[in-house]
């Protein structure tokens, strides 16, 4: 991928290279910055250092080693060593859901913002938090530094990246948000780290804080609804013999609903819809309006429901029990395009159906490593056909394109009985139906 770079005196720091913090600290040195990345994760420093991502993300490694040789990219363990070093410092760590509730765990940044200072954070220094936070944190971190970093500013600016697409999210993004205190030189500053990226036409939007911290969690709400609106609806069609993919193509075409996440499926996993949703839920009970977002428990209802919905059927199929039964998984991880497995739908049905007596195999192009690390107790295969050797019914659970792209006919002569349920409703009937399998999806006749 080639990107225009300017060399800019700034010098960047990235606190936390997980996911969205590796690809942000790659990004920032494509654009031209003096970046350093820092985690307490010694084995992910060395090996971003040697130049190897320790997750799968498409066009990332590339840019990676590509800046790793220019020397304009480093890392470190030192928080120390960052906060002596740069100007701008991005607080990129993980927000998960919190073990006793559904509220957000905010442990790593304020561990963060705590190393900053303690590292001897620079006076005329930025620190800009992109962590999906619960609302009110900014002003909480604001109050903190203003205390113990006197002449430290704070923005806020979330991250609205799509797992499989991260580094074109972060080097052309659909827009960026600035979320800045009064008075504050902070938009300055980030307009300059964000120059290239703004001159070719992404748009700014400037707010407060409370503003900044409420767009990303609005916005995976409002996706989050729209995929459990589709899904619900697949449970009427199903009740009714109606087909939930013409339905989805009909409404499309209203410009006021468009077709985006109208694929009705399995439902929506990963590491932020399922556990964004929850601690928005969460944070507004705690602020006296929790009515206002009851709804989204019944959002995340519908989609855990899509998983029960394919166990039950898959058992269905099987005569009404899986005991014996073995049963092929397309898919592992959470979406494609990825390796990352948390909250996985597909491992989901998995695991209840290796509960449930069936022997379960699966096959993902990316996702084994990570997925035999949280279920061990599954059988794992080389490849899809491998997977299906032996199976009485096959799931595709994964929208993986090699999976669309499959050819029924290569199972036709390892599988013991062609029945497949294409939970991600992206396969074509005609074609496996014409191949002698007995096709079935959610959500239509």
């Amino acid at each position: 991928m080639e990107t225009s770079t300017v060399v800019d005196p700034l010098r960047i720091s990235v606190i936390g290279t997980g996911y969205l913090g590796a690809t942000h600290a790659v990004c920032m040195a494509e654009l031209g910055f003096e970046v350093i990345g820092v985690d307490v994760d010694v084995d992910k420093i060395e090996r971003l250092g040697a130049g190897e991502v320790p997750f799968f993300e498409p066009g990332l490694e590339e840019l990676l080693r590509k800046n790793l040789e220019s020397g304009r990219l480093s890392f470190t363990t030192s928080l120390a060593d960052a906060a002596g070093m740069a100007d701008v410092h991005f607080v990129c760590v993980g927000t998960p859901q919190h073990p006793d509730s559904n509220a957000a765990d905010m442990r790593y940044v304020d561990a963060a913002i705590s190393g900053l200072i303690a590292g001897g954070l620079r006076p005329d220094s930025l620190v800009v938090g992109k962590s999906t936070v619960p609302t009110g944190t900014a002003a909480r971190l604001a109050d903190r530094l203003a205390a113990d970093a006197p002449g430290v500013e704070l923005a806020w600016n979330p991250e609205f990246l799509r797992e499989g697409f991260a580094v074109d999210d972060t080097l052309r993004p659909d827009r960026l948000v600035f979320g800045v205190g009064a008075d504050s030189t902070a938009e300055a500053t980030l307009r300059r780290v964000y120059a290239s990226v703004i001159d070719a036409g992404t748009p700014v939007v400037v707010v407060d804080y409370p503003t900044a911290e409420l767009v990303k969690v609005a916005a995976n709400s409002f996706l989050a609804t729209k995929i459990s609106f589709i899904n619900a609806m697949a449970e009427v069609c199903e009740a009714t013999g109606a087909d939930v993919t013409h339905l989805a193509k009909a409404i499309s075409y209203d410009a006021r609903i468009g077709g985006r996440f109208l694929n009705a499926g399995l439902g929506f996993g990963g590491g932020c819809l399922p556990k964004d949703i929850r601690a928005f839920q969460a944070r507004a009970t705690e602020l006296g309006v929790g009515k206002a977002l009851a709804f989204l428990a019944e959002v995340d209802a519908i989609n855990i429901r899509r998983r029960t919905h394919t166990v039950a059927l898959t058992t269905r199929l099987l005569g009404g029990t899986t005991a014996g039964r073995k049963v092929a998984i397309l898919g592992g991880a959470f979406k494609p395009n990825s390796d990352d497995i948390r909250d996985s739908p597909a491992l989901a049905v998995a695991d209840a159906l290796h509960r449930a007596g069936a022997a379960v195999a699966v096959y993902d192009p990316a996702a084994i490593p990570n997925a035999r690390r949280l279920y061990p107790h599954l059988t794992y295969a080389d490849n899809a056909v491998d997977a299906a050797s032996g199976a009485h019914i096959v799931l595709h659970l994964t929208e993986w394109t090699e999976f669309r792209e499959l050819d029924p006919a290569a199972l036709n002569q390892v599988v013991s009985t062609r029945i497949i349920v294409d939970g991600r409703n992206t396969l074509n009937p005609a074609r496996w139906r014409t191949a002698g399998w007995s096709y079935h999806a959610l959500g239509r006749p």
